[in-house]
């Protein structure tokens, strides 16, 4: 079955984007060479299209982007958006086996390829 590829044939999309940790009050958080840690979240909506899957992400991801008070001395912190990563179509409908994510690597060495994969224990948080 061929399909548009920027068009999910069942109104799903991933959508992915990026917060990084910032203290309010650092003086280096505008620092282009500072380090932040940070999380790229990624999210299914459902859309008619690209753009509205992106504009859902957009929005889901700025609920995330909220200040807080953080840490014993109640700093005042945040998540902060710094954009959307990715937004990608689903071609499958959603069920056991559905291909959702890919990813295309560039060539490797095989040990650094077996060097990804982890065993069954790994994934426990």
């Amino acid at each position: 079955m061929k399909h548009e590829k920027n068009i999910s044939p069942v109104g799903w999309y991933v959508v992915s984007y990026l917060l990084r940790f910032v203290e309010l009050n650092d003086e280096k958080r505008d620092d282009e060479q500072a380090r932040f840690l940070s999380w790229e979240n990624t999210v299914l909506v459902r859309a008619g299209t690209l753009d509205e899957a992106y504009e859902k992400g957009m929005a889901l991801a700025l609920e995330n982007a909220v200040p807080y008070k953080g840490g014993p001395d109640g700093e005042p912190v945040q998540w902060e958006l710094l954009g959307i990563t990715e937004v990608l179509p689903i071609y499958e409908e959603l069920a056991d086996g559905a291909e959702i994510l890919w990813t295309k690597r560039a060539p490797r060495k095989l040990r650094n390829l077996r060097q990804m994969v982890k065993p069954k224990g790994e994934f426990r948080q």
